[in-house]
C-alpha cells in the first residue's frame, strides 16, 4: 500500500519519475532525547535539513516506536509541506505513522539570515503511560525512521536524494512524579484562537477522475494547532430549492479533498469548513456559475410529468 504512495508522490510532485540518485538531505527528531515522567506529553518534531544547491520536493516517511509510549496525534500546523498525497496516518497496533508530502518549487534549507528554525516536516505528540505497577523506576522509549523513509529532489525527475541521514530521539520515561502534568499539546491547543488560512474551492471536472463527474477540490494550512479535519455541505440554492436534490438542513460531511460533489446539477452552495484542531474553523463558499447548472433530476421529472400531462389533453 504505501509503496504505491511513494510511487504516486513522485509522479504528483515531478514531471518524470525516473531512478536516479543525488543530493544529500537529513531527516531528525528535535529534541533528539527528552525525559518524561509518568502521564506527561511531549512534542517531537521531524525536521528536514537541505543543501543549499539540492532543493527538497518530497518527504516520504515511515517512523516506529517503541511499546512504553504512545503516539496520541500529529500535528501539520508548523509544516513546511503544503501539499499531501498521503496525511500522517497513526497506526498503534503496529506502533507506526506513515506520511508523504510535498513542497511546490522545493525546499532549499534555511534562508541566509533568517534566525528562525522553519523546517518542520511534522510534530508528533507522544505522551507516557501512566503510573505502572510493577515498573521500574525508568524506561527509553525509542522514536526512529524506518529505512523505507526516502526524500525526493526538486530536479524535475523525482530524483532520491542519496546517503539521505535519518536521526531518531530517545524519550527516558521516569516512573516517579515530581510535579504537575506536564502537557505540551494541550498548551498549544489551549493557546491556539486563530482560525485556518483562507482558502477556496476549485469546481472540476475530468475524464481520468471519478468518471467524469464534478468535484471540488481544496486545501489550506493551521499554523498552531494544525488542521483536524475538513467538512462539506452541498445548499440548495435559493432561487431553485423546491426542485434541488438535497434540503437546506442537509449535514456537514466529513470530507477530503478531492471531494465528488452529489449535486452533479451544479444548483447548490458549496461550502467547506477547515476545522482546526482546537476547534476553529473557517468556511470558504463556491456557487457556481450559472452557466454551468444544468436541470437537476428533480426538475426534469417534473418536465416530463407536464409534458405528459399536456400530452394526455392533446
Amino acid at each position: 500500500m504505501h509503496m504505491n504512495v511513494r510511487i504516486l508522490c513522485g509522479a504528483f510532485f515531478a514531471f518524470f519519475v525516473m531512478t536516479h540518485t543525488a543530493g544529500a538531505a537529513t531527516l531528525y527528531m528535535d529534541p533528539n532525547t527528552a525525559q518524561l515522567e509518568r502521564g506527561d506529553t511531549i512534542k517531537v518534531s521531524v525536521r528536514l535539513d537541505a543543501d543549499q544547491d539540492e532543493c527538497i520536493n518530497v518527504v516520504d516517511g515511515v517512523i516506529a516506536y517503541s511499546d512504553q509510549i504512545k503516539l496520541v496525534d500529529v500535528s501539520r500546523g508548523q509544516s513546511i509541506l503544503s501539499m499531501w498525497v498521503e496525511e500522517p496516518v497513526i497506526d498503534d497496533a503496529n506502533k507506526t505513522v506513515r506520511f508523504a508530502g510535498g513542497i511546490p518549487n522545493g525546499y532549499c534549507g534555511r534562508i541566509s539570515g533568517d534566525p528562525r528554525l522553519t523546517n518542520v516536516v511534522v510534530d508528533l505528540i507522544f505522551q507516557s503511560p501512566g503510573f505502572v505497577i510493577g515498573a521500574s523506576d525508568s524506561a527509553t522509549a525509542t522514536v526512529a525512521f524506518l529505512p523505507e523513509t526516502q526524500v525526493l529532489l526538486n530536479d524535475g525527475f523525482g530524483t532520491r536524494a542519496s546517503g539521505t541521514q535519518l536521526y531518531g530521539t530517545q524519550i527516558e520515561l521516569l516512573k516517579n512524579k515530581t510535579g504537575a502534568i506536564r502537557d505540551e499539546w494541550r498548551d498549544i491547543i489551549a493557546n491556539d484562537f486563530i482560525v485556518p488560512e483562507q482558502f477556496s474551492i476549485s469546481l472540476e471536472r475530468t475524464e481520468n477522475a471519478f468518471s467524469n463527474r464534478y468535484f471540488i477540490t481544496f486545501n489550506t494550512t493551521d499554523k498552531q494547532s494544525g488542521i483536524s479535519h475538513y467538512e462539506v455541505i452541498e445548499e440548495p440554492l435559493s432561487d431553485s430549492q423546491l426542485f434541488s436534490w438535497g434540503r437546506e438542513d442537509a449535514p456537514w460531511i466529513k470530507a477530503v479533498s478531492p471531494y465528488q460533489l452529489k449535486d452533479q446539477s451544479l444548483n447548490s452552495t458549496i461550502r467547506v469548513r477547515a476545522i482546526d484542531k482546537a476547534g476553529n474553523e473557517y468556511v470558504a463558499t463556491l456557487i457556481p456559475e450559472e452557466a454551468q447548472r444544468s436541470a437537476s433530476n428533480e426538475v426534469k421529472v417534473l418536465i416530463a410529468a407536464i409534458i405528459a400531462v399536456l400530452v394526455a389533453f392533446i
